[in-house]
């Protein structure tokens, strides 16, 4: 028998309430994005940034095709993202030794050191929140972040 009113099947409440958090994560993510990218080098993107950062994190020597799975991109939108940091020698693209058509994806010391001057240039803006925030809540509400980060990521791998 179907039910009138979904507000009171369980799993639609339990719905309901998970996509409100992650609502509340998106609009965060746009609204660090936006401050983040204000930063940025003359030219470069969010797209750019986050590129050199997942190299840093995970380590280079990925392929594009890898790095769009991971994006959930098309391989031509990081083509373009890799060749724009390309151009800038902020990577360098070797080919690959597993796939003689395929590339790896290098970051240089350039590529990092741009990173972290991305970093440098929010870190005050950010470090204003803690005050309001709390550096106990922010260290409390981070392990609970990671796990949703990787609960998602299998999720998508699915």
């Amino acid at each position: 028998m179907p039910r009138s009113n979904t507000h009171d099947d369980p799993s639609s409440v339990d719905g309901r309430m998970m996509f409100e958090l992650l609502n509340e994560v998106g609009i965060i993510a746009q609204l660090s994005r936006a401050l983040l990218e204000s930063r940025l080098e003359d030219g470069l993107t969010i797209h750019h940034f986050t590129a050199l950062n997942h190299l840093v994190r995970l380590g280079d020597g990925r392929t594009p095709i890898d790095m769009a799975r991971v994006f959930q991109v098309p391989k031509t939108s990081m083509s373009h993202t890799l060749a724009g940091l390309e151009k800038r020698a902020l990577i360098r693209l070797i080919p690959n030794p597993a796939d003689g058509r395929g590339k790896l994806v290098m970051l240089t010391d350039a590529g990092r050191a741009l990173r972290e001057r991305a970093i440098n240039s929010i870190s005050p803006d950010i470090a204003q929140l803690l005050p309001q925030f709390g550096l106990a809540e922010a260290q409390s509400i981070l392990p609970s972040l990671r796990k949703l980060r990787a609960l998602l990521d299998r999720a998508r791998d699915l």
